[in-house]
């Protein structure tokens, strides 16, 4: 054999031996059942909120895994912090350091959203009101839909750019229109946390952009849960548009009209079950945040983190810890507007009882271990009811407890109106009386 052929077939070697180590290293780097990220997969928040001019994080306390505080069960969270709450009761199922102080980016507008719904609920604003953009509110820069001074959108319009597109713009043009200025809207946000219970937490803007806990703004993962859980709970219909994956608006402007895409910066809701929503949030300080709702079976759960080191971080944690709650909680109905109940006596009353009625039935969350069989009903009347008694007014209630504790009380209401006894009230009592005797 020749020589100049022996070593072209070194060379072959070789070269084949080269190409099945870099095939080797490509497979390590993408996990069984997982595929490299596509541009479509790309945080646009992240990308978008992120202050280039603002130095990166200090990431040395996220270098070490944190001690869980509550909880012994370790679902592998590295992010700064982390809360699963329960949302019908308000009780921690899981934490890490949920009251550490932190920035905490754009979920700052969960209190900006819950403000928007309470004036929609008291009648202040309509969701088909006109909302003028001044030059302050579209000079935001970040995440924002690019709206122009101005320009004009409906209160439904700027909810949904808020909710999708995270955009500080039209988050500021709500403030303004809601409250006259930013600045009075946050005394409103800072007012309506007090209310909450936040203990861990200052607004000082509307969206999130001030990025620094110098400047005094700030939240921790339990603050962020608490404001979720108000929002959810008594505005559910904020889910039609957190769960919105893709839409748009129209701009219309002095230039003419033009159609502007909008895409949700929360992936889960295109592949968790049950989401409900809800804000995402990122910046160079903040790192990546998210507050994740979810319901399943009658079980609702708000999952946070804050400050996950990767944007898939916070996607894949917050759904471990939704998963988490999802398998240790169960939904428990009783229909307690259908119990069958005896009439309650009235005393001084032209009649001598009132037809009770009850209008709300009782659900509770059963966690880690508890049974539906150790719930406890019991019905109590008001032995002193006296007349007049008026429809609506509560006349006892039906409590339920669990291992001694009271749960809750459902209100038993007279579904008549009795009224006062008169001379000849009585008289005709007595002679009803006399007459049946």
């Amino acid at each position: 054999m020749r020589p100049h052929f022996l070593s072209r077939i070194l060379c072959l070697v070789l070269s084949l031996s080269l190409l099945a180590g870099q095939l080797a290293s490509a497979t390590e780097a993408v996990s069984p059942g997982e595929t490299a990220p596509s541009q479509e997969e790309t945080d646009t928040e992240s990308l978008s909120e992120t202050d280039s001019s603002e130095p990166a994080a200090d990431t040395t306390t996220q270098d070490t895994a944190q001690e869980d505080t509550g909880t012994s069960n370790d679902l592998g969270i590295t992010a700064r912090a982390a809360v699963l709450i329960e949302n019908s009761s308000g009780r921690v199922l899981y934490e890490k350091d949920k009251d550490k102080e932190l920035v905490p980016a754009s979920i700052t507008k969960i209190m900006t959203l819950l403000l928007i719904f309470e004036a929609i609920d008291e009648g202040k604003i309509a969701l088909t009101d006109p909302v003028s953009v001044s030059e302050y509110a579209a000079s935001m820069g970040g995440s924002q839909v690019y709206l122009e001074p101005g320009e004009t959108q409906n209160v439904d319009t700027m909810i949904k750019c808020i909710c999708i597109a995270s955009a500080n713009d039209a988050a500021v043009a709500m403030a303004e229109y809601i409250a006259g200025s930013e600045s009075a809207f946050v005394d409103k946000m800072n007012a309506k946390a007090k209310e909450l219970g936040m203990k861990h937490t200052q607004f000082k803007n509307c969206n999130g952009l001030d990025d620094s806990i110098q400047s005094g703004h700030y939240s921790s993962a339990y603050d962020v849960a608490l404001m979720s859980q108000a929002l959810v709970n008594k505005y559910p219909q904020i889910s039609e548009y957190s769960t919105v994956w893709m839409d748009e608006i129209t701009h219309t402007t002095k230039k003419g009209s033009s159609q502007f895409g909008l895409t949700n910066t929360n992936k889960l809701v295109r592949t968790y079950d049950g989401i409900t929503g809800l804000k995402t949030g990122s910046t160079s300080k903040a790192k990546y945040c998210l507050s994740a709702t979810a319901k399943r079976n009658g079980v609702s759960l708000t999952a946070v983190v804050m400050a996950a080191p990767d944007y898939k971080v916070r996607f894949s944690q917050a759904a471990a810890l939704l998963d988490y709650g999802f398998a240790n909680c169960t939904g428990y109905l009783d229909e307690t507007k259908k119990l069958a109940l005896d009439e309650v006596p009235v005393k001084k009353g032209v009649k001598d009882t009132v037809r009770p009625s009850i209008h709300e039935n009782f659900e509770y969350t059963l966690c880690n271990g508890e049974s539906k069989e150790k719930i406890h009903r019991e019905v109590q009347y008001d032995s002193q009811l006296t007349a007049p008694v008026k429809k609506g007014d509560p006349v006892g209630a039906v409590v339920y407890s669990l291992n001694g504790e009271v749960l809750t009380k459902i209100p038993i209401l007279a579904a008549e109106n009795v009224k006062q006894a008169g001379y000849i009230d009585y008289l005709n009592k007595l002679l009803r009386q006399i007459m049946n005797s």
